[in-house]
This record gives structure tokens, sequence and C-alpha cells, in this order.
């Protein structure tokens, strides 16, 4: 019998460990032909990586919003439309608590053109087989999860970065400009927040560039237990916000695995930003990276009648940056 187990374990090992290994493969072949969609679209635009300034309003009028919040969802969500239910509360009760602001929730920061997983005919079907899965395990989801990771890969890259971003930076303005229109030119710039959580805050961050180049905005990036790269953003952006909560491991992955976020590469972007007070890493509490215990969690927390969220939105609106829309 004990033989007979032995076997099996074995087998089983030498099984998976094949499956492992063949799963590794394909994700390795997928992560190195995952720039062709984006240098594809490139190619089709016609564009250089000259920036070009998008359409804007001529208006200058004092109608102009005094600040627009755009919020880039994580790895997780496969739409812009299908934000989680507590992302959305999230976002409605900060449309309420700031009425100067605009809020914009469809950018969908996996797709350089903003196209929905759904939309895409390679990974329509895993979409449509996760939208039918009830089981609390989802492999098709599981894999959408990783063909989003390897976008927040391809937002840091150094060689393909630049078109993503871009193109990213440019739905981002499009999207702001279809809910309220931005101006061209205004005597004082307005505030634009880019609000990322998970990889969100990596794609918030390689757009800030190009967004600081088009737009009479000063801009601010927050991050919700994001994971990004010391590189991008850091010298254009007024101000970088990291909320991690005690219970989140995932946001740790950042400072790791890219060197430009290790303390003795002194003269790194986000290490600058760092010493300057530009960058600001904020405890946010218990919160774990997603679900009912994450940011935007709407279970209770054990030792008061607060929500998980409740305690984000609390964090959130004590930032200095919210007096002067006031």
């Amino acid at each position: 019998m004990k033989n007979w187990l032995q076997i099996v374990a074995s087998r089983s090992v030498g099984d998976t460990s094949k499956l492992l290994g063949a799963l590794g493969l394909f994700f390795l072949a997928w992560g190195t032909i995952a720039p062709i969609s984006t240098l594809s679209w490139w190619a089709q635009s016609g564009n250089g990586l000259v920036d070009q300034h998008p359409d804007l309003s001529e208006d200058t009028s004092t109608d102009a919003p005094r600040c627009y919040i755009v919020f880039l969802t994580g790895v997780g969500d496969v739409a812009a439309q299908e934000l989680a239910d507590g992302e959305a509360v999230f976002l409605d009760r900060l449309e309420e608590a700031l009425p100067t602001c605009v809020v914009v929730r469809d950018v969908f920061p996996y797709s350089a053109v903003s196209e929905d997983i759904g939309g895409q005919p390679l990974f329509s079907w895993l979409w449509q087989t996760s939208q039918e899965n009830d089981n609390a395990v989802d492999p098709a989801g599981i894999v959408l999860q990783m063909r989003n990771l390897w976008r927040v890969a391809l937002s840091a890259d150094g060689r393909y970065g630049q078109a993503y971003n871009r193109g990213t930076a440019s739905t981002i303005v499009e999207r702001m400009h279809d809910t309220h229109p931005v101006p061209k030119a205004l005597d004082d710039p307005f505030q634009l927040v880019l609000i990322g959580t998970s990889g969100g805050a990596q794609v918030a961050l390689g757009a800030v560039e190009h967004l600081k180049a088009w737009l009479p905005a000063e801009l601010t990036v927050i991050s919700m237990g994001g994971v990004f790269d010391g590189r991008s953003g850091f010298d254009h952006a007024r101000q970088v916000y990291h909320y991690h909560g005690s219970d989140d491991w995932v946001d740790n992955v950042g400072s790791v695995i890219f060197p430009s976020r290790w303390r003795w590469t002194w003269s790194s972007s986000f290490n600058r930003a760092r010493r300057a007070d530009r960058y600001q890493a904020i405890a946010s509490g218990p919160h774990e990276h997603d679900g009912d215990r994450g940011y935007f969690g709407q279970d209770l927390i054990d030792d008061g009648g607060q929500t998980y969220l409740d305690i984000t939105i609390d964090e959130m609106l004590q930032l200095p940056l919210w007096e002067q829309l006031q």
C-alpha cells in the first residue's frame, strides 16, 4: 500500500511540475509578444514618439473644472464599466465629498486604447467563461489577470513603455474630455488626481509625463496598494501618495523587483522624490490587497462600526491637496 501511494504521489508531483512548467513557458512566451498589440496600434495610428497635443477645448471660462479625479482599477478587473461594488461606492463618496471635482471612471488601464478584454477576440472567450463561472476558483479569471499583469510590466518597460503610456495618457484625456470638456489653457492650473489601485498605480505613473506636457494641470498620483517602478512619473508629478495596508503584502512586490525602488539606487527618480517629500507612504489601516477587507472592502472592522472602505475614505480626505478646493 505504501509503495502504491508513493508511486501515485510521485506521479502527481511529476504531472504538477510539468503543468506548472508548461504554464510558465506559456506566460513567458506571452510576455515576450505582449508589446506586439501596442506596437501594432502605434503603427496604425501613425503617431511617432513625439508628443502631439490632444484636441482640447478652447474655452477658458470660469466654468472650467477646478479638479479632475481619474480612477484606474486593479488587475482583477477586465472592463472599465465593471468596477467592483466597493470601487463604485468609493467613487460615489468621493464625488459627494468633493463636489468641485469631476470624477472619471471609465478608463481601462490594461489596454493602450482602453479596450475592454471582452472586446478583444483573443480573450473574449476567456472573459465569457469567467463571467459564467460561479466557482471560488476561476482559472479563466486568473489567466485574464495574468494578461493584465503583463500590461503593467509593459508600462514599466523602458523599451515599450513610452508607446504604451502615451496611448494610456491619450485615452485618459479623451475620457476626461467626454466627462467634462478639458480647457487647453488656463490662468491657474486645475488639479488632476490619478488614483490607481494595484497595477493601475503603475499605469497612472506611466501616463504622468505625457499628461503634464499636454494639460494645464498640477498632477497628483494616489496609489492604493499599488505595485510600481521607481522611474515612471516621479519627476513630473507634484506629489505621489502611496497607501499601504498592514495586511497587504502585494504592494511590497514593487519595492523588491524594481531596482529603481531600492534605497541604494540613490539617483533614481523615486529616491529623489522620496528625499524631497514628493513621495509619501501612508499606512492606511488593516487593509488586505483586495476583497472584502481590501481598500474598498465593505466588511465591518472588528473594533468598531466602520468598514474598510470607510477608513480609506477618511484617510484620503485628510490629504492637504483637497484644502485648496474647498
